[in-house]
């Protein structure tokens, strides 16, 4: 079904089924994109330093500097459901390290789950690492968590990245009412990310307080993380980079994240007495209209992030 050729980093096409570019739409409206139309075209969005154009033929084309970020993060694990991108950099990617050869400096890694799914809690999550644990880890074979399709194995890494890192490791679990409400007094998605970011980081730093630097993910201006931290936080380097999942610590702490955030689905799904979907395609407005007639209105609020457009369209 998915015909793609890929001709330069900024330069990416494939095809879509019909199915897929409405959800990907809709995933766009609930994001920063600016929507609009141009000739035989279904929609074009612009947002994040990247154009992306969907044909009424089904084809796709996405453009710009942050073409290879979009595709990794957003198509690939959101609509294509698969990881084949390769930007023209790295066409023959070199082998994998041996983990036993790696060399890895003491840091932390910080990273989120479920900030683009409707359904469900955001979960920030933090690792320190040192050589030992950061080898045990890569050994296990830690990685990126969007290249695990198994909630068991995800699970089961979670479990194990405590084991080594004990001690060394945090999360916070923003559950639907939670997160609705400090989002209500935020106002914004990067500031709360910052105000999560800088609480993980500051506790780790209480049970290491000799990391010398900490990396995340890159998500929005830097000094927003730093106008959220504390004292002892202030005097940390401070790190972001796009695709730091790449990196050990950031990996685990995408685990442990994600392990968060299926644990908090499961009581959301024992709460609403359904499967809830995740993302933000057309089965989340079908499930919530469901859950609203069957359960009303006030339960969107325990269950799913208000400030997506889909709540006001449900």
């Amino acid at each position: 079904m998915e015909s793609k050729t890929f001709m330069a980093s900024n330069n990416y096409v494939c095809t879509l089924s019909a199915e897929q570019i409405s959800q990907l739409k809709t995933l766009l409206e609930n994001g920063s994109w600016e929507l609009s139309k141009i000739p035989y075209s279904v929609f074009k969005a612009t947002g994040n330093h990247t154009t992306v154009v969907a044909y009424e033929s089904g084809k796709l084309v996405v453009q710009g500097r942050g073409t290879e970020e979009f595709v990794l993060y957003t198509l690939e694990p959101e609509i294509l459901h698969t990881f084949n991108f390769q930007s023209s950099e790295s066409a023959d990617p070199a082998p994998a390290a041996d983990p036993a050869s790696m060399v890895i400096t003491p840091h932390g890694g910080i990273d989120e789950s479920g900030k683009g799914d409707f359904f469900g809690p955001l979960v920030i999550a933090g690792v320190c690492v040192v050589q030992q644990t950061g080898s045990e880890l890569a050994k296990l074979g830690v990685c990126d968590s969007k290249l695990i399709h198994s909630d068991k194995k995800i699970i089961q890494l979670a479990d194990a990245i405590r084991s080594i890192c004990a001690g060394h490791y945090s999360s916070v679990t923003l559950m639907p009412e939670t997160y609705n409400r400090l989002y209500s007094q935020i106002g914004n998605l990067n500031r709360l990310l910052a105000w999560g970011h800088a609480r993980i980081i500051e506790n780790l730093l209480e049970a290491t307080p000799d990391c010398p630097r900490m990396l995340s993910d890159k998500f929005g201006s830097e000094h927003l993380i730093k106008n959220a931290l504390m004292e002892r936080g202030r005097k940390i380097v401070l790190e972001q980079e796009t695709k730091a999942e790449r990196d050990i610590a950031v990996a685990a702490a995408s685990i442990l994240a994600r392990d968060g955030f299926i644990r908090g689905m499961k009581k959301l799904n024992e709460l609403c007495q359904c499967e809830l979907p995740r993302g933000a395609g057309p089965q989340v407005k079908i499930i919530g209209s469901e859950l609203i007639r069957n359960k009303g209105r006030e339960i969107l609020t325990k269950c799913c992030k208000m400030h997506f457009k889909t709540a006001s369209e449900i």
